[in-house]
């Protein structure tokens, strides 16, 4: 497929050039390819120098990413920088970024997809930035364990670190993936009694506690796979184009 009128989907379909996010985030496509065209794309959570060679290894022509190339700033073109562009410049990767506008999107985002793989349905916002709600709220009568138990399958098992600072039963759960775990005050604040993320300061268990909510921590990078996952399948339904997961896990 044409990379231009591919970007141009992507961008109207996670509203780039609308919603508010981190200066670095740099959202859309980062780095055009020499041919112009997409025959394969691998998605994954960073553009980093070992994501930019699995990508090549995998043969696509097209790295979808949550972080993109200048999550850190500006930077020189030397050592890793310059042979991550080097090679994604001679081998016609072309990389796309999309951060916030993939989290909050409502079916694809990784809130929406860690809902659905929870069999919960979002009924409302949390957690505002600069006017827009960056988490989901559930509303649902659950028990702590059983939440638990839904959120380690939809991580495949992974490992959840657990303040069971709340009630035993849950009513209102919150979820905003990757390192939204310093944001407990104001989950407590939207009502919130059981707080679903990736990450948190170590403050965050125990304000948790003392604000008297539950916290599941389910990992940074392991709670922001779902969306770039859900993006790249969408596109394979959309336009029948190949795709593959890519995984470089921090393990944080």
């Amino acid at each position: 497929m044409n990379l231009p009128d591919l970007t141009a989907y992507l961008d109207t379909l996670l509203r780039i050039r609308e919603l508010p996010d981190y200066s670095n985030a740099v959202n859309g496509l980062q780095l055009a390819n020499r041919k112009g065209e997409v025959t394969k794309i691998v998605a994954a959570v960073d553009a980093t120098l070992p994501v930019v060679k699995k990508a090549i290894a995998a043969g696509a022509d097209l790295l979808i990413v949550h972080h993109g190339m200048f999550w850190s700033g500006l930077q020189p073109w030397t050592g890793a920088t310059f042979e991550r562009m080097s090679l994604a410049l001679e081998n016609n990767l072309a990389i796309y970024s999309a951060h916030l506008p993939l989290d909050v999107h409502p079916d694809l985002g990784n809130n929406a997809q860690i809902a659905k793989a929870m069999q919960l349905v979002p009924s409302g916002g949390f957690l505002d930035y600069k006017g827009m709600s960056v988490g989901v709220t559930c509303e649902s009568a659950l028990s702590l364990e059983e939440v638990v138990s839904r959120f380690t399958s939809a991580l495949d098992g992974g490992r959840v670190h657990v303040c069971a600072g709340g009630p035993k039963i849950t009513r209102k759960i919150g979820i905003s993936s990757g390192g939204s775990g310093s944001e407990v005050a104001a989950a407590a604040k939207a009502g919130v009694d059981t707080f679903i993320t990736g990450e948190g300061p170590h403050w965050s268990y125990t304000l948790a506690e003392e604000l008297g909510i539950n916290v599941l921590y389910g990992g940074h990078y392991a709670t922001e796979t779902f969306g770039v996952k859900a993006l790249a399948q969408h596109l394979q339904g959309q336009f029948d184009l190949p795709w593959q997961f890519v995984d470089h896990p921090t393990g944080l």
